[in-house]
């Protein structure tokens, strides 16, 4: 009788704690594919969105309950990870952001190979004791890992300045370059909620969080107005700062709120802006240079890297600072043409660059480095007797 090995080497466990976002959408891509692929997936999350998007592209989904910073309940959550680590027997964990990397490495310690990818460093996130902590935690953590992955090498780069010695392998983001595609503004714009008006039309697609710098932006906001009064600005996701932000604002800024499709708001645009103070490498600047659309990024980790050379000496300014963000913003609002140049030109750096199909190809090479290939069937051979 045929008897083939064991599939456990092929089952793979991704491991993270935001359920919404740029790591649920890497995590979703990344299952997307290994399942086409034919590989066992199983997602460990607290619930939320990446669950329920989990199983309707049928990976095998495993409840984690686990907070989003460490804290008090940190010991019970690496407990129940160990456990379902136990379960699930995987061949691989690819533990995704900071804390998911906290608890599998302590929960783990190496008894299973274990990919670690930060989308940004947790000693960046914090300041003070607590960046301190973290710094020596990830210093400490890396032996558990047989793999850091970085998304850009400023990230890499970070970490190895940092004192981080890990074995690093850097692989892009990358996205569905069928999904997010040109579209006519007018017609998104037609299907969104709210009253745009004929101005021109910037979009914030991320967190409303410290870290995505939607602060920075509001801050430079009044400056765009008074160069372009009729532009309006739309801020798409939710998160703790939303009161805050909310006090800030100015009117024609619009909170859309969480949304289950983001494609409409990058295809209405006329300017995609994301003022973070940390990244790893954003999706939602390559999301909207794949729809065409122009972008303005703070020069941190990673947003050199998402864009073409030509693109760099416009799009780019330095963090934490509104009034560069104001001229860059309000420079590109006032020229169509300029805008249209620069959405072709990014549109074809990320078809060449950043297809998520060579980021899923680069991780499976990845796996196969850290596994070997995969074993031979074994056959058990038994001799028949007859009376």
């Amino acid at each position: 009788m045929h008897q083939p090995v064991s599939d456990a080497r092929e089952r793979i466990l991704h491991l993270a704690q935001p359920v919404d976002g740029g790591v649920a959408r890497v995590v979703l891509d990344l299952a997307r594919a290994q399942l086409a692929a034919g590989v066992r997936v199983v997602i460990a999350c607290p619930g939320g969105l990446l669950a329920t998007k989990a199983q309707e592209i049928g990976a095998e989904v495993r409840l984690w309950r686990a907070t989003r910073s460490p804290g008090p309940a940190l010991p019970g959550e690496v407990r129940r990870l160990a456990r379902l680590v136990g379960e699930v027997r995987p061949a691989l964990v690819h533990a995704h952001s900071a804390k998911a990397g906290l608890a599998a490495r302590l929960a783990l310690r190496g008894r299973v190979p274990t990919v670690f990818q930060p989308h940004a460093w947790s000693f960046e996130a914090v300041g003070g004791a607590t960046a301190a902590l973290a710094l020596r935690w990830e210093r400490f953590a890396a032996r558990w890992a047989e793999r850091v992955v970085c998304v850009s090498e400023a990230e890499r780069t970070t970490g190895v300045r940092s004192g981080v010695h890990a074995s690093y392998t850097v692989i892009p983001n990358g996205i569905d370059l069928e999904r997010f595609s040109p579209a006519p503004a007018a017609a998104a714009r037609a299907g969104l909620p709210g009253e745009f008006g004929a101005g021109p039309l910037v979009v914030c697609v991320g967190r409303l969080c410290r870290q995505k710098g939607q602060d920075v932006l509001l801050a430079a906001w009044e400056r765009v107005l008074r160069g372009v009064p009729e532009a309006r600005l739309v801020l798409v996701g939710d998160g703790p700062d939303r009161e805050t932000l909310g006090r800030q604002a100015l009117p024609g800024v619009l909170f859309a709120g969480e949304v289950a499709e983001v494609r409409p708001w990058y295809r209405a645009a006329d300017l995609v802006v994301l003022p973070s103070r940390w990244e790893g490498m954003a999706l939602a600047p390559l999301e909207a240079l794949a729809c065409a659309r122009p972008v303005v990024l703070s020069d941190v980790d990673g947003a050199r890297e998402s864009l073409p050379s030509g693109l760099a000496g416009r799009c780019l300014v330095p963090p934490e600072d509104p009034a560069a963000l104001a001229a860059a913003v309000t420079g590109l609002l006032s020229d169509a043409p300029l805008r249209a140049e620069l959405g072709a030109e990014g549109r074809r750096h990320v078809l060449n660059t950043h297809d998520v199909r060579l980021t899923a190809e680069r991780i499976a090479d990845l796996y196969r480095d850290l596994l070997g290939p995969p074993p031979a069937v074994s056959f058990e051979c038994r001799e028949s007797t007859h009376p």
